[in-house]
């Protein structure tokens, strides 16, 4: 829906602002071109934006910014005011925009967005202010972090570039870039040039820049004034800071940017580089990086590619019943479409027979069981490209026993098409090139049984042609080509052209018009060294015309060389031709080049000459390095070298370099070699330190260092572990490839040998010096005294429960590996019910489920040799107690009665700490404790109720908790009465009853239609009356629309969306034994206001609005 509101200020012309229109139904963005708006200074503006609320379950989330990033829903006060409401008729929700009092800082683009949970939808406005402000210029304030509420805003100094509706040529320009570098007297002419709406904006904005150019202390390089990048890829910000130790926040949109896999934070030297991964819509927003006090300002911009169709619909013939299925395949996954069956959106409604299938970028329309009616065009449509595909579905299959064949004939000989199908009845027609045959005394048609044939008499050239037979009712097309003889012929002399070598640049299209004749046309085939070349075949490809053939390369490479060969054929004969074409190129890249001979801030670096020169000679090279981590190459010479070393100088000794070559020959130059192995100018680092052995065992050694006291700026990327045996100067590696860790354990020894050991730290410069230890380690178990390391919450007894998990873990030492021995109470265990795991430093006892039987002291023992240790462990396993024993009743007197028992026969091998006393009257039979945790075999219960009778219960306690029964006692304790009976006194019963009163009126009420309204009044009365409602004196009762409440006196009568029928005179009538009361009011119900879309003048003037 589109319409507009404006309120002008006074007098001042103001014309309308569009609205954002509603989210798409299936589309996920439509965005509108600008709107140009025009405002007198200290006028009103109302910017009003509608949305269609009929398919959104909730209510839509709407933002308003200003220029591209600043959201205005945190800036209302007085000079900004946003509305919104929801018409219930229409359905429709409205949203708006008051911008009070405008001045010159108001102007520039706005933008409107609208979104719920799946879709959404943005319009783009502007505005121009006109008029001089005053002396007392109208400002926007807001509150600021840090400064009153009275800080002004100017809307101008945030406002970014216009521009991004241009054409694709401007879309590169850094339009920033031209105007710091272009005079004053060319900013109008850039303006128009490039669009720019806001150009004072810019301009205060560009001076505010350049200001900070020279005055920051804290960058040395900031961000530029805005990136680009495509949906999907990486980008990276970069600044450098004066202080390489200084730290840098990164904003977004003002909000601080935290660390995630979408958003990585690198630190390098001064540099200061954010980077953004997998970019989406969502990126596209105002940075900020920030050192201190200072911050760098740009805008990325992520573009959305179109969605293209990469494989079409193909064409379908099915019989009546089959399963059909569409299906195209699109290039981005999950991709929306549209399905139209000639021209008719297929909707989500007719699922019943239609399916719908996405599979990655596939998208699938199915038909599970086709009818006659299914036939037709389908087409599938996204925002990016259109297929369609036909589908014919048969009642009924015809098979073809013999279809009609090709005819070669000659002149006045006799042709004969003929073809037999598998039913006697089906009729057909007979075309000539696409035009049905009409018999003659020359041309006969005739149809014998399941036979059908066309007989041509006195054939001549006219009758060459390609003839078909329909059936009638099927979707068949039996075709055949009729031809006269006449031998192939290649006329390559008549263009003046020979069969000399032809010379192409690569890149460069060739193209060959080779004039050929024959009747029938013969067919013509290209051939390159026995590979057959058809009519398309990439770039290479051959068109064929009446009189001519075409040979054509589109941007002719390297594998296009070659002879080529013609062939021309048809019945009568054949002719063919030879053509050599070569394919001249700039030479392949080089090999990565090598680099030896690093020096501090030099290198030797030396490549070998491309493989392929592309059929000219090698001229020269071209040497180009960079850092590592840098995307910029910078060109080492000039000149072309010829030859393949160089020696580079001038570099930075820690830095790593990569360095790659250009070959350069008469055509051009190559592409680039791939780059070198990564290098740095500086020495190896020195030795690792304090090597020495940490452990000895039957076939291993364990040894440990410490980095080397010198790493230098080449950083350290790991340590290579050797060994010699004794006596011998081979030097085996002991781990594979390099170890990062201190430490390394070196396996698979064998025991009795003698072994030196030597480690070496590695960077990119090399080889440290080796640290070795002097005296050969001999490879033997070392013996060790077995001993515990018993748990300090094993030292005491362990208490479980019954049901739970054992698990006891008891670290040792020992070498070689002790045995170790298990006993309970001086017994072995037995392996069904307690399980046991031995390790080279642990032992572990496990048990899943404890039982009591499981109690008792546990003892492990240690054994290497003739040397062992052991440790005790008591267990204990406890459960619930059973109830106590022999309870009685011992005594009763007055409120008082006196319990004694014996302790229970099972303890759960736990010692008792207490019961819990529990009384019930006989008539509830509901418990209640009178003492818990008490530790007596006897007690007084007191306060007892008098007349009542009592039962008692006790449970026993342990750790464990309460016994699962209880002991009660057979008999109940009688309370026995005392005292006189009570005689109440007699009272007159009084009366009460009165007639309904009305405490509170009815009010006459004035409504809007369409919402629900209510009438309220309050009534007494004893016995409670009962309510009667009319309305116009007509009971209301069996009214559906009509709701009656009535709570504690209150009277309540809801009229649901009253429309204005439902006016007129109501009233309450109240009514019981004693009396009746009624009371009235009136309700008038008006129609909702409508407004009608503004008008305008022919001087541009707002014509008179009229609200109906």
């Amino acid at each position: 829906e589109k319409s507009e509101t404006v309120t002008p200020a006074e007098a001042a012309p103001a014309p309308a602002a569009p609205e954002s229109p509603a989210p798409p139904a299936e589309s996920s963005q439509n965005t509108e071109g600008n709107r140009q708006l025009t405002l007198t200074s200290s006028g009103n503006i109302t910017f009003t934006a509608k949305v269609a609320g009929e398919s959104l379950l909730k209510k839509p989330s709407v933002k308003w910014f200003k220029g591209k990033w600043m959201d205005l829903g945190s800036k209302v006060g007085k000079h900004l005011q946003l509305h919104d409401s929801y018409d219930r008729n229409t359905k429709v929700y409205t949203f708006e925009m008051e911008i009070i009092e405008a001045n010159m800082t108001f102007a520039g683009g706005y933008r409107c967005e609208v979104s719920t949970k799946d879709k959404f939808d943005s319009s783009n406005f502007s505005l121009t202010v006109n008029g001089k402000v005053n002396s007392f210029p109208l400002s926007f304030f807001f509150l600021t972090e840090g400064h009153d509420d009275g800080a002004e805003f100017n809307f101008s100094s945030l406002l970014k570039k216009r521009g991004e509706g241009k054409s694709e040529s401007q879309s590169d320009v850094d339009v920033w870039d031209i105007l710091r570098k272009a005079p004053p007297t060319e900013y109008e002419k850039i303006a128009f040039q490039y669009g720019i709406t806001d150009l004072r904006g810019m301009l205060k904005r560009l001076k505010r820049i350049k200001k900070e150019e020279k005055k920051s202390t804290a960058f040395l390089k900031k961000l530029d004034p805005a990136y680009q990048v495509d949906k999907g890829q990486k980008i990276k910000l970069m600044v450098e800071v004066a202080n390489p130790d200084a730290d840098v926040k990164w904003l977004k949109n003002g909000q601080e940017i935290q660390v995630s896999g979408r958003y990585i934070f690198e630190a390098v030297g001064n540099k200061r580089i954010l980077t953004i991964n997998h970019c989406s819509l969502a990126d596209d927003a105002a940075y900020e990086c920030v050192v201190g006090d200072e911050k760098s300002f740009t805008e990325l911009f992520v573009k959305e590619p179109p969605i293209l169709i990469t494989h079409p619909l193909e064409d379908q013939m099915v019989m009546v019943g089959e399963r059909v299925e569409f299906e195209c395949e699109v290039s981005e996954e999950g991709a929306t479409v549209k399905w139209e069956k000639d021209g008719i959106e297929l909707t989500r409604e007719e699922t019943f027979k239609y399916r719908f299938k996405k599979d990655g970028k596939k998208q699938y329309l199915i038909i599970n069981e086709s009818t006659k009616e299914d036939s037709g065009h389908y087409t599938v449509k996204t925002n990016g490209g259109v297929s369609v595909a036909e589908l014919i579905v048969q009642e009924k299959k015809l098979e073809v026993y013999q279809s009609i064949a090709d005819l070669t004939v000659k002149a006045r000989d006799q042709a004969v098409f003929k073809c037999e199908v598998s039913d006697e009845n089906v009729k057909g027609i007979w075309l000539k090139n696409g035009k049905e045959v009409i018999p003659d005394e020359r041309i006969k048609i005739s149809h014998i049984g399941r036979i059908h044939k066309l007989t041509i008499e006195d054939v001549t050239p006219e009758d060459e042609a390609d003839y078909s037979f329909i059936p009638q009712g099927f979707a068949y097309n039996l075709s055949a080509k009729l031809q006269f003889l006449e031998p192939p012929k290649i006329h390559l002399d008549c263009l003046g052209q020979s069969p000399d070598t032809i010379v192409v640049v690569a890149g460069n299209k060739l193209r060959l018009d080779v004039p050929v004749s024959g009747d029938p046309t013969p067919t013509v085939i290209w051939q390159k060294v026995n590979k057959l070349l058809f009519e398309s075949e990439g770039r290479v490809r051959v068109e064929m015309h009446e009189d001519h053939c075409v040979f054509i390369i589109e941007g002719a490479e390297k594998e296009d060389e070659g002879v080529y060969r013609v062939i021309l054929k048809n019945p009568v004969g054949e002719d063919k031709a030879d053509i050599t074409v070569k394919v001249i190129d700039v030479p392949d890249p080089p090999e990565a080049p090598t680099i030896s001979n690093i020096g501090e801030d030099y290198c030797t670096v030396q490549w070998q000459p491309p493989k392929y020169d592309g059929g000219q000679p090698v001229l020269g090279y071209i040497l180009e390095r960079k850092k590592k981590k840098s995307y910029r190459w910078m060109r080492l010479n000039f000149d072309l070298l010829k030859e393949l070393t160089y020696e580079a100088k001038r570099m930075i000794e820690g830095v790593v370099y990569e360095m790659r070559i250009y070959a350069v020959n008469s055509i051009g130059m190559s592409r680039p070699s791939p780059a070198s192995q990564p290098f740095m100018p500086i020495a190896p680092p020195s030795e690792p330190t304090h090597f020495t052995v940490e452990d000895v065992s039957d076939s291993t050694v364990s040894l440990k260092w410490r980095p080397p006291e010198r790493i230098g700026a080449g950083g350290l990327d790991g340590y290579m572990v050797e060994y010699c045996k004794d006596g011998s100067t081979e030097w085996i590696p002991a781990l594979p490839g390099l170890t990062e860790r201190t430490s390394a354990l070196v396996k698979d020894l064998v025991t009795g040998d003698k072994l030196y050991f030597r480690i070496k730290a590695v960077n990119l410069a090399g080889e440290s010096a080796a640290a070795t230890i002097k005296e050969p380690v001999t490879v033997q178990e070392i013996l060790q005294r077995p001993k515990f390391w018993l748990p300090r919450h094993l030292r005491q007894t362990l208490v479980k429960k019954v049901g739970e998990t054992i698990n006891i873990v008891i670290p040792f030492q020992g070498k070689p590996r002790p045995k170790i021995t298990w006993l309970k109470d001086g017994q072995a265990l037995d392996s069904k019910d307690v399980g046991i795991r031995n390790s080279s430093t642990d032992t572990i006892l496990f048990i899943r489920k404890a039982e009591l039987h499981h109690s008792g002291a546990y003892e492990v023992t240690l054994q290497i040799e003739n040397m062992s240790d052991k440790v005790a462990i008591t267990i204990q396993i406890i459960d619930k107690p059973g109830p106590p024993q022999n309870i009685k009743l011992v005594d009763v007197w007055g409120f008082n009665a006196a319990l004694e028992w014996s302790p229970p026969q099972d303890d759960g091998n736990a010692q008792i700490l207490g019961y819990t006393v529990q009384k019930a009257d006989k008539k509830t039979m509901e418990w209640y404790t009178v003492f818990d945790h008490y530790r007596r075999t006897n007690c007084i219960v007191s306060d007892l109720i008098m007349g009542n009778d009592y039962f008692f219960r006790i449970f026993s306690e342990n750790l464990c908790g309460l016994s699962e029964t209880a002991a009660t006692t057979k008999n109940p304790a009688h309370i026995q009465k005392t005292g006189t009976t009570y005689k109440p006194p007699c009272y007159k019963e009084h009366d009460f009853s009165e007639a309904p009163k009305f405490t509170h009126p009815l009010v006459n009420r004035s409504v809007i239609a369409g919402y629900n309204t209510t009438l309220s009044c309050a009534v007494r009365g004893i016995p409670k009356p009962k309510i009667f409602w009319f309305k116009n004196k007509m009971d209301l009762s069996g009214d559906a629309k009509y709701r009656m409440f009535s709570k504690q006196g209150v009277l309540t009568l809801e009229i649901r969306k009253p429309t204005p029928f439902d006016g007129g005179i109501y009233t309450c009538k109240a009514v019981n034994e004693c009396g009746e009361a009624e009371i009235e009011c009136r309700l008038d119900v008006r129609a909702p206001p409508v407004f009608l879309p503004a008008q305008f003048s022919q001087d541009g003037l707002p014509a008179k609005q009229t609200l109906c």
